[in-house]
């Protein structure tokens, strides 16, 4: 199991250089000047010229790519051009804001899909099961961005207006309106639940049909404990799987959310990163965006691997 995971570490650095690799080299290919772009369209050449050497923007490529890797190291990554800031001390709040807003919907998603998954499993066929598999594929077709204009139209528009349709409040103190994230948490918590819940629900249904289950039923067991203790722990170690990439893809799904509930986090620093070309912003989003999808991974396998013996063995 050590090996195992020095495995996937070793994998996940991997990537995580090549999505380096690759941002940096897209930042380049963006159309546009940076220096322009941020001294204004009446610069003078000589003032022009000065900003690119400040910002070192005249070296070569690879040299560029060099000096990125080693600030990464040491933590450092790089002055804002739009802001004329640290980017680490630029992007703290709003990466704290995203850690809570993402925090928050899978606390709430990922128990309410499990036990979703899990009641429909044990009324499997039955009415329950069917809504409850209509319900999820009809939700899992719908884009995140369509499901918040939804929530919008019905809860913060109209005659009900229950909850705001943008966020008002600051990076520095999101939890201080919580009625302000109740719709970008339930879009979120919406978007990552179906494939929880079908796979929960398929999950438990084949540990429910094993020898083992049918062993303890014939024990006498109580049925709540035949469920509680023997079927649902060994169900949850393919779901892990699928919790974990869910969970990563909150970490590139909120950028679209931010975006439309104007949440002052990394999907909006990202997108007026992209409008300023404030090249230092996009290569550390994207890059801390693919960091967590990483790691979410990685601590996906180390659950399933402790939580299912069947995939611990096989993964020797």
């Amino acid at each position: 199991m050590t090996r195992l995971i020095l495995q996937r570490l070793f994998y996940g650095l991997l990537t995580l250089f090549v999505v380096s690799l690759v941002v940096f080299l897209a930042t380049q290919a963006l159309p546009g000047d940076a220096a322009r772009a941020m001294l204004g369209r009446d610069a003078t050449p000589e003032r022009l010229t000065a900003l690119r050497e400040q910002l070192n923007l005249n070296d070569p490529v690879a040299v560029q790519y060099g000096k990125w890797i080693a600030g990464l190291f040491v933590l450092n990554l790089g002055e804002s051009f739009a802001n004329a800031m640290p980017v680490a001390e630029y992007l703290g709040p709003r990466v704290s804001s995203s850690v809570a807003l993402m925090a928050l919907a899978a606390i709430v998603a990922t128990p309410i899909a499990v036990a979703i998954g899990a009641y429909s499993a044990l009324r499997r066929d039955r009415a329950a099961d069917h809504a409850t598999s209509m319900v999820t594929l009809i939700t899992a077709a719908v884009p995140e961005f369509a499901v918040g204009i939804l929530l919008v139209l019905v809860f913060a528009t109209g005659s009900l207006q229950l909850f705001p349709a943008v966020f008002a409040g600051s990076s520095e103190a999101v939890l201080e309106s919580p009625e302000q994230l109740v719709l970008p948490v339930a879009t979120l918590v919406i978007a990552v639940s179906p494939p929880i819940i079908r796979m929960m629900r398929a999950s438990m249904i084949e540990v429910l049909e094993s020898e083992y289950v049918q062993q303890a039923r014939l024990k006498g067991l109580p049925e709540r404990t035949v469920i509680w203790r023997h079927a649902a722990p060994n169900a949850i170690g393919p779901v892990a799987q699928v919790i974990a990439v869910q969970l990563g893809w909150l970490a590139g799904g909120v950028v679209a959310i931010e975006f439309l509930f104007r949440f002052p986090g990394v999907g909006m620093a990202l997108m007026d990163a992209i409008d300023n070309r404030d090249i230092p912003v996009i290569q550390a989003v994207t890059l801390l965006i693919a960091a967590i999808y990483i790691v979410v991974n990685l601590l996906a396998d180390i659950v399933g691997l402790a939580a299912n013996p069947k995939v611990r063995v096989s993964s020797r």
